[in-house]
């Protein structure tokens, strides 16, 4: 599959005259050697196996399955339902809301004889009460996705469905979940085993949060119709043109770069990202954890103290023009602005000449939405540059696999080299383990009864602070 480029514009993220605000070229090259060495560094990790989401733009044969695995089910579930959480979640939703209709769930038509698409994201006894009032779990595929099996969340959310599915199917429930997990470790890995449930495979060097090219994103995106291996192949090629170790010719080691740079050298610490495509918001969304969970450290790979990390904040253009650009034309120099924009929209939608006289009214007519769209999104870029605020643009030629595919590996990328450029572990989680593990321990899990009683302990509050 062939499309044009996917377009970086860095322009008003390098200052080409004096601002404080704005990273300079000399910044830039300032790093050129250190980036040369991270990317022998990361180079390395990857030939020892440590580097997995680097590795998945290769694996046709696993998208291939996924493919296949979902073809056999077309037209036997009314519902498809991810249970997940994380990097289970939000990768899933971004694709999905991307490439597909975003009316999919409500008609027919729009599904090609593909399920309804859901992802029970929460524990929100509320709406998990309404997704079991809303589907026939009889005729529902539900998918399990926990790399650990033990994630708190996810197998409250197994077991809950397992029962139903159990008092509604009888022995044949295992045929109403496919469980995606470790090829060997973990307890949802000894319930595949046990129960016989079909499963794939989360490869061991891939984080949750990199793990959209894997099952965890190709079998669901695969039950809605969306052809997985071209986000592959958009993948690939995207790996293909970052693969130069010299900073001036890799976009995604200019992106972590100026990132970077912003943040330690210009008082950055807040990273937005504003698409100019409701297709492409949830990728916004999914960034989020990639960026928060990867760069959000305490430490470095010395041991030191560090607390790195920028804070990202998603946008939609032009919605939040009306909600959150205020803030960023006249508030605190510090934020990083990424805008996405799309050459090529599907629709154009004329707007009808009325009103004449009535000046208001009368200058849109003859014009089209997509005009007025990427009018708002010129006047967004020029106001934010007008006030001295670094921003760059990242342009897809189309929303289509190959493209998403594709920008889903630059952000990995550019992750993976701004943890080098930090000097933090880009790929571990320790924040979220030490939520996790108190989270077990208020549940009663055994072996975690000391940690209850120092979280009793610590949780104890000034009552003259408390209002009832």
């Amino acid at each position: 599959m062939s499309t044009p480029n996917i377009k970086f514009d860095f322009n008003n993220a390098v200052a080409g005259k004096a601002n404080k605000h704005i990273v300079s070229r000399r910044q830039l090259a300032s790093l050129k050697a250190d980036i040369l060495r991270y990317h022998t560094e990361l180079q390395n990790e990857r030939a020892a196996g440590k580097l997995g989401f680097a590795d998945l733009p290769d694996t046709l044969d696993v998208a291939a399955a996924c493919a296949k695995s979902a073809e056999a089910k077309k037209g036997k579930f009314e519902n498809f339902v991810v249970l997940g959480i994380g990097g289970s979640a939000l990768g899933p939703i971004a694709v999905h809301n991307a490439v597909r209709h975003p009316y999919y769930n409500l008609d027919p038509r729009f599904r090609n004889g593909w399920p309804r698409f859901f992802v029970e994201d929460n524990i929100d006894p509320d709406r998990m009460q309404a997704l079991i009032e809303a589907i026939d779990v009889r005729k529902t595929l539900f998918n399990v996705i926990s790399k650990s099996g033990g994630t708190a969340e996810t197998m409250s959310q197994f077991l809950i469905f397992r029962e139903l599915l159990k008092k509604e199917l009888g022995e044949r429930f295992a045929e109403n979940m496919v469980l995606t997990t470790d090829a060997e470790n973990g307890l949802l890995r000894e319930i595949v085993n046990e129960e016989g449930y079909e499963s794939f495979v989360i490869p061991k060097n891939v984080g949750g949060r990199f793990s959209e090219l894997t099952p965890v994103g190709l079998f669901p995106a695969a039950m809605t119709g969306i052809d997985v291996s071209a986000l592959l192949k958009g993948a690939k090629a995207m790996a293909k043109r970052c693969s130069d170790a010299d900073l001036p010719k890799n976009p995604a080691y200019l992106d972590a770069a100026l990132h970077y740079l912003g943040d330690v050298k210009k008082g950055q610490h807040v990273s937005v990202m504003m698409p100019y495509s409701s297709a492409l918001h949830d990728i916004a969304d999914w960034y989020r954890q990639l960026w928060a969970e990867s760069l959000g450290k305490k430490l470095d790979v010395d041991g030191n103290v560090v607390h790195t990390g920028q804070t990202p904040v998603k946008a939609l253009g032009a919605t939040d023009q009306h909600s959150q650009v205020q803030l960023y034309v006249e508030g605190p120099f510090d934020k990083l602005f990424t805008f996405l924009a799309v050459e090529k929209h599907t629709n154009e939608i004329p707007i009808p000449k009325a009103f004449p006289g009535k000046e208001g009214a009368e200058y849109l007519g003859g014009h089209t939405v997509k005009e007025l769209f990427e009018a708002e999104r010129t006047g967004t870029e020029i106001a934010i540059t007008d006030a001295g605020r670094p921003n760059l643009t990242i342009t897809l030629p189309q929303v289509d696999e190959f493209n998403v595919g594709g920008l889903l590996y630059f952000f990995e990328l550019v992750t993976a080299m701004a943890g080098k450029l930090y000097r933090i572990n880009a790929f571990d989680q320790p924040g979220v383990e030490a939520g996790k593990r108190a989270a077990y321990a208020l549940m009663g899990r055994k072996g975690y009864e000391d940690e209850r009683a120092r979280l009793e302990k610590s949780a104890e509050k000034s009552q003259d602070l408390i209002f009832d």
